[in-house]
């Protein structure tokens, strides 16, 4: 019974399309008589400044959905474009979201941002700890299998705090000291 928000990708492509037609042709008369909720924010660092640009409309707007009814509850149409201004280049993008969230583009923004946040976060240090982006292993389900014991391992990692060291510092203590290790993992038992 929770809300969400999806992105919407070009494997669904009937929706997919629809939903990009209609944004392109809306965008070019800029929404005009559509009820439309609008947020704008620019962010800079990491030598970058970036602009986000998020509309959010309710699906009636569209005059329906294909296969609207598999979507339960949806209530809004999110669109975020992305303008990166780099040192060297500029690159933009455009994304396409579902949600069940009222029609507020700040909302549906923040949630958003929120999810790459984290999601960018827990990459980056399974990456930097784990190496995983070096890993090689394709074949059946092994890919899941390893990127699964990697998180219940970055996990257990995170709740043993009576050694005050970095993740990849804990990852070798525990591959050196047996009882590191256990206590590492009685820390996973207990959550």
């Amino acid at each position: 019974k929770a809300d969400y928000v999806v992105t919407l990708k070009s494997n669904h492509p009937t929706l997919y399309n629809q939903v990009k037609t209609w944004f392109e042709m809306a965008k070019s008369q800029q929404f005009e008589g559509i009820e439309v909720s609008h947020d704008s924010r620019t962010e800079k660092g990491h030598h970058r400044v970036e602009i986000r640009k998020v509309w959010a409309v309710p699906v009636a707007a569209l005059g329906g959905l294909y296969k609207q009814e598999q979507w339960t509850d949806i209530q809004t149409i999110v669109f975020v474009e992305r303008v990166r201004h780099l040192w060297n280049k500029t690159t933009q993008e455009v994304q396409f979201y579902l949600s069940s969230l009222p029609v507020d583009a700040q909302l549906n923004g923040r949630v958003i941002r929120q999810h790459w946040g984290i999601e960018n976060q827990v990459h980056w240090t399974l990456d930097v700890t784990f190496n995983e982006d070096q890993c090689r292993i394709r074949s059946l389900n092994s890919p899941q299998n390893l990127a699964l014991i990697r998180r219940m391992a970055l996990n257990a990692i995170n709740q043993e705090t009576t050694l005050r060291r970095s993740l990849r510092q804990k990852k070798k203590r525990a591959a050196m000291n047996d009882d590191y290790m256990m206590q590492i993992l009685k820390c996973l038992c207990q959550a």
